[in-house]
């Protein structure tokens, strides 16, 4: 068997240098997962083409060009230059079988001035109005107070859906659903009818603020409370809405895909693969029959997403967001329910092993199957990008090194046992690129952990920024790369407190995560020496000095944290740990009204507004130098 022919690769480069080569037991459980055991080759589908926007392609046979609006160009013999970007169709005149004609702009939408903002995790940023988690009304307030703090982004945590029953997955990066939100994220008293049930409304509520006082996130009994509540609100609108049924027909059957998944899952748990068996295949008749059944549970499910989608394109109305794009799905979640013929269930994608996780890591989410997503015509990676760039300015994708292969592991084997296995790169790249150019949203690639040698060079092609770590930067500031965004750090790395007290490293030794000592201690001097402080100096005063430092990053956007800017300790993820780190549900310890004036919010405001003035002495870039 031509394991190339599968894009399943023998061996790689690990980020040390180092040469791998997978067992042999899990190339063959990689290739049994393809198919590969039952035909020569990957079948194609039905054909497809992407062409660059302004070529005139010459067709080997005439053709009807039929355009995405249904205008028709009959009888053609080459792609005229003009056609539009967009998803098209080309009609042999002799009958035979139509090509899906895909014309892209090839590069994303370019972003021409340099800007400074903050990222921050949704669910921990709360205000003495939320329910025990951050909501999207407090979204906009945070973009409010930003953008006249001189802010020009506002990065934030994925907002996909988890599955709708208790347990309530707590991890932003293992989404039920990718396509859509997470109800936890609404602001009750805004959605329509609130102001029909309020009794219910006040006694929910301050049941939520009291979970204001806890540290940690009870998203169980947050989502009980929202839940009842918005349960009541919905049936106040009832008869519709024609905003609610104009969204409705623009989601279409994906939408009603998932709102059944859901309501399903309300009966019998958020993992279809222990459902009864007759429900697993949403195409099954008993999944049409009972669907029917719970019409207005259904509705329910829709309605939810429809006022997720409001009030997202309402907390940006004053900084534009960046969004963020997770890698994968749950595989007992929507989406894997949906598109589970696509998947290769019994597989994991993770990373191998590398400076920092000396373990390698497996992060529980199924890959597509490379040539099944292509002959499927890429819709569900379709889907998944309109809805990620709705309603936001700019899209980080997580893990963009997916995007050309993605580190396959078989289920039961170690972190560090799997292979990697290639994707049609230059067409999922074009995807995105058409898809950001449709929503005028940049795109950040994060390009960290193993990267083979021409990947950031073909993202730099496609106008997309890479993603800039100081603790993994080995130059200086000063040479960081224009098409970038720059950080200190990430959700799955030490803040600066943890690093500068050495807190997380402590915490590293106890959790038995086997720390790499020597990379650990290198990166901290790195620190010592950027901010060259005494080890007395508080850590939010360190942080003030570490973001004055990288304001001189010549990149696009420099971000910063609010958990640095207040001094936290803990990261918010630890990888290597479930439930011995509260992962993803530690709130800030300071509310949300009470950022703009806190000395370490501003100490780190200040330093990197100075930036904006820089940037405006010096220029700004044209697309040419993105």
């Amino acid at each position: 068997m031509d394991r190339a022919a599968w894009g399943i690769d023998d061996g790689y480069w690990n980020a040390m240098g180092v040469w791998c080569e997978p067992p042999a037991a899990s190339l063959d459980a990689i290739a049994h997962a393809m198919g590969a055991a039952d035909q020569a080759k990957p079948h194609g589908g039905a054909p497809l083409w992407f062409v660059e926007a302004g070529r005139g392609e010459f067709l080997r046979d005439p053709c009807d060009l039929v355009l995405e609006d249904g205008t028709t160009l009959a009888g053609i013999e080459a792609l005229p230059p003009d056609a539009p970007p967009g998803y098209h169709e080309l009609r042999p005149l002799d009958g035979g079988p139509a090509t899906r004609l895909v014309i892209s702009p090839s590069r994303c939408h370019p972003h021409h001035e340099h800007a400074w903002g903050w990222s921050v995790q949704l669910y921990a940023t709360r205000s003495r109005r939320s329910w025990g988690i951050g909501d999207l009304g407090d979204l906009g307030t945070l973009g409010e107070w930003a953008a006249r703090d001189g802010a020009g982004i506002l990065g934030v945590n994925p907002l996909h859906a988890s599955g709708p029953t208790n347990p309530q997955q707590p991890s932003p990066y293992y989404p039920s659903s990718r396509r859509y939100r997470n109800p936890l994220y609404l602001r009750v008293e805004d959605v329509p009818g609130a102001e029909s049930v309020g009794d219910a409304l006040t006694t929910a509520a301050n049941a939520g603020h009291a979970l204001n006082h806890l540290r940690q996130i009870d998203r169980d009994r947050v989502w009980t409370l929202k839940r009842d509540v918005l349960e009541q609100c919905f049936s106040h609108c009832r008869k519709g809405d024609s905003r609610f049924n104009a969204y409705l027909e623009q989601e279409g059957e994906g939408l009603l895909d998932y709102a059944t998944y859901c309501a399903i899952a309300e009966i019998h748990g958020n993992d279809w693969r222990l459902w009864p068996r007759a429900l697993r295949r949403p195409d099954g008749s008993s999944v049409r029959d009972l669907a029917a059944e719970m019409d207005a549970a259904v509705r329910f499910h829709c309605w939810l997403q429809w006022q997720l989608d409001e009030q997202l394109a309402k907390a940006g109305a004053h900084l534009p967001i960046m969004g963020d794009l997770a890698i994968g799905v749950d595989p007992g979640g929507a989406d894997a329910w949906a598109w589970q013929d696509l998947l290769a269930l019994d597989m994991n994608v993770g990373a191998p092993p590398d400076e920092f996780n000396t373990q390698g890591q497996n992060w529980g989410l199924p890959p597509f199957v490379p040539h099944r997503l292509r002959a499927a015509g890429y819709e569900p990676f379709i889907e998944t990008l309109r809805s990620a760039f709705r309603h936001v300015g700019g899209l980080r994708i997580d893990h963009v090194m997916g995007l050309f292969r993605l580190f396959w592991i078989p289920s039961g084997a170690g972190a560090s046992e799997g292979a990697f296995v290639r994707y049609h790169a230059s067409e999922l790249l074009d995807l995105v690129a058409l898809e950001s150019h449709r929503a005028g949203a940049f795109v950040v690639g994060e390009d960290l952990g193993t990267v083979e040698e021409d990947v950031r060079t073909q993202l730099a092609r496609r106008n997309m920024l890479s993603y800039r770590l100081f603790w993994f930067e080995a130059g200086p500031i000063a040479e960081y790369p224009d098409q970038a965004l720059a950080a200190i750090s990430t959700h799955d790395l030490p803040t600066i407190a943890g690093r500068w007290t050495g807190k997380d490293l402590d915490a590293q030794r106890e959790l038995g995560l086997h720390p790499n000592e020597e990379g650990e201690q290198a990166i901290s001097r790195k620190l010592i020496d950027l901010v060259d402080c005494p080890a007395a100096t508080s850590p939010i005063d360190v942080a003030a000095h570490a973001y004055a430092a990288l304001a001189a990053a010549p990149s696009q956007f420099v971000v910063a944290t609010l958990d640095d800017a207040l001094g936290v300790i803990e990261r918010p993820n630890m990888p290597g740990t479930v439930d011995e780190w509260p992962n993803w549900s530690l709130a800030l310890p300071v509310a949300l009204e009470d950022l703009p004036d806190h000395p370490g919010v501003q100490g780190v405001a200040d330093a990197l507004r100075s930036r904006r003035s820089r940037a405006s002495h010096h220029g700004e870039p044209g697309p040419d130098s993105l």
